[in-house]
């Protein structure tokens, strides 16, 4: 069964723990809960991206 990424973030973020996560939805296992916020963080990860052709400073 597919879970979307955001409602395994926002039991996480309400302060579930893993092992409650799986006691409520018992097809996911741990590994689940972890590559989700690996995903996450994957997402909000900071990019600097030059812009070409202007002078610094």
């Amino acid at each position: 069964m597919r879970v979307p990424v955001s409602l395994i973030l926002n039991l996480v973020a309400n302060g579930k723990t893993v092992a409650e996560i799986i006691e409520d939805y018992p097809y996911l296992e741990p590994e689940d809960v972890q590559q989700s916020l690996m995903y996450a963080a994957w997402l909000a990860r900071e990019q600097i991206f030059p812009i070409v052709g202007e002078k610094a400073g």
